[in-house]
This record gives C-alpha cells, sequence and structure tokens, in this order.
C-alpha cells in the first residue's frame, strides 16, 4: 500500500513539474515575439518609395485630370503630409511592434489601443487614378532598366518578415505580408507574400482592388511592425531598413497592361494557335 502511496506521489509530482514546464514554454512563445518594453526597442529610420506602372498614378491628394497624379513618391513626401496631417516628424519618430485584427484599430502586447498619431504606425491615404480600367496589383518586378520592384531591405535578418503593410478600399483589406505565402491566406481580408522579381506572376492573390479610367480611388495604407510575429524579437533594434513599393496594373485576366507585356501574350497564343 506504501508503495503505491509513493507510486501515486511520484506521479504526481511529474505531472506538476511537466505542467509547470508546459506552461513556462508557453508563456515564453507568446512574449518572444514581441519587443522588450522599452524606449530604445523602437525601429530606426525607415524609409519608402512608391512607383506605378505605366497607366497607373497616385497621389496624397485627389486630382481632376491624371496628369496632375505623379508616378513616383518619396518618403520625403508621406513625411511632409502626415507631419501636415497628425504632427509626428518622422526623421525622429520611428515603429513600435503593434497588432490589428481588423487593419483599423491596433494596440499594443497588453491591449492598450494606440492612436496613429502617436507613430507607432504609418497611417496615410493613396489616391489612385488610370489612364483605363485595371485591376491593381502590388509586384515585386522591376520595371525596364530600374530595380523598383515591391522589397523590403533592412541589413538585419528577420526585419523584413516583421513587417505588414495593408491596403484599404471601402472595408477590404489585402495585407501584404512578406514572409506570407505568396498564394494567400484565401480569407475575406486577404494576406500575401510575393514571390522575387523573376517569379513574379499576378493572380487574385496579389490583387488590391480595381480602377475606372480616370475616376480617383482613396486607398487607406497602413504600415507596421507586427508584434506577434516570430520575426519581431529584440534582434530588430534599432535597424535600419527601406520599403520599396510598386504597383501594376492588368486586366481582369490578370494580364499586365504594360504594352510590351501584352504583346508578348498575343505572340504567346498566335505560336499555340
Amino acid at each position: 500500500m506504501k508503495r503505491t502511496d509513493e507510486a501515486e506521489t511520484g506521479r504526481r509530482l511529474y505531472l506538476s513539474i511537466a505542467l509547470l514546464l508546459l506552461a513556462i514554454v508557453s508563456i515564453t512563445a507568446a512574449t518572444a515575439a514581441w519587443f522588450t518594453i522599452a524606449d530604445h526597442t523602437r525601429v530606426q529610420s525607415l524609409s519608402l518609395d512608391i512607383y506605378g506602372g505605366p497607366s497607373l498614378r497616385f497621389d496624397l491628394e485627389p486630382h481632376e485630370t491624371l496628369e496632375e497624379y505623379e508616378k513616383t513618391l518619396t518618403f520625403a513626401e508621406i513625411c511632409s503630409r502626415v507631419l501636415n496631417e497628425k504632427g509626428i516628424d518622422w526623421k525622429k519618430t520611428a515603429l513600435e511592434p503593434v497588432t490589428t485584427s481588423d487593419y483599423s484599430e491596433f494596440t499594443l502586447e497588453n491591449g492598450t489601443k494606440v492612436e496613429s498619431e502617436t507613430g507607432q504606425y504609418l497611417e496615410f491615404t493613396l489616391h489612385f487614378m488610370a489612364s483605363e480600367d485595371m485591376v491593381v496589383h502590388l509586384t515585386s518586378a522591376n520595371s525596364k532598366n530600374a530595380e523598383d520592384g515591391t522589397r523590403i531591405v533592412s541589413g538585419t535578418q528577420g526585419l523584413a518578415d516583421a513587417m505588414r503593410i495593408s491596403f484599404t478600399d471601402e472595408g477590404r483589406t489585402a495585407v501584404f505580408d512578406p514572409g506570407g505565402e505568396v498564394n494567400g491566406s484565401g480569407q475575406e481580408n486577404q494576406i500575401f507574400g510575393l514571390p522575387s522579381a523573376d517569379d513574379m506572376v499576378y493572380n487574385n492573390a496579389n490583387a488590391l482592388f480595381s480602377l475606372k479610367a480616370n475616376q480617383d480611388l482613396p486607398i487607406l495604407v497602413h504600415v507596421w511592425l507586427e508584434g506577434t510575429d516570430e520575426a519581431c524579437t529584440d534582434e530588430l533594434r534599432g535597424s535600419e531598413y527601406s520599403i520599396r513599393l510598386r504597383f501594376e496594373g492588368t486586366d481582369e485576366e490578370n494580364r499586365p497592361l504594360d504594352g510590351k507585356s501584352v504583346r508578348k501574350i498575343k505572340e504567346t497564343e498566335t505560336e499555340r494557335e
């Protein structure tokens, strides 16, 4: 009887230790993806440049005609707009880890809601206009004789994977996750990654929104460090990085509207016939 009691006591002790270890591991796993809470943990030196395809233009405010829109935007121009609208000087401010479930409200690790005016994430509106109807995609492909495809660059490994960039059109949001699946999540709010520039293929996963010819469309853009991503650790503190975004227009069959690409498609179809 005594041996039975001792065995039962040992079993319970072993179970308690196992549960304790499991709890420790769970807590560690849940918190390891967030920066240690301190002012010096901000990621530094954000750079952002935006490019568009030949038939697509954009700006930080709406215009009446396509010619008034820009073909490229620099971070200096975006900073100036954000400074005027929200009072944030991005030369002195940097991103902090946040998270979101609806891509409109962002919170810290402890659940505290944060506003865009704090500079803990970046929020601005891009106004798009095109010379023809099109579906707009985010693309990693480069334009001719240039390296301007979408890319996040940092000397710190893992930083790109922790970044998120969302594009919201009338409640529907597409989220670019650099470390995500190329074919997207299949969710209502699409989450997608991009292949390398040479392997870029336009499909429904990387389609962001549709444009009607010569009609302005405002798109709300958010840029943030996803605190729950396993790459968002203290190793990213003080990192420098740059973000480059490039948009390309296609028809409804995801065929690029760039003249060269269209000709190549037609030549291929002719060869098959």
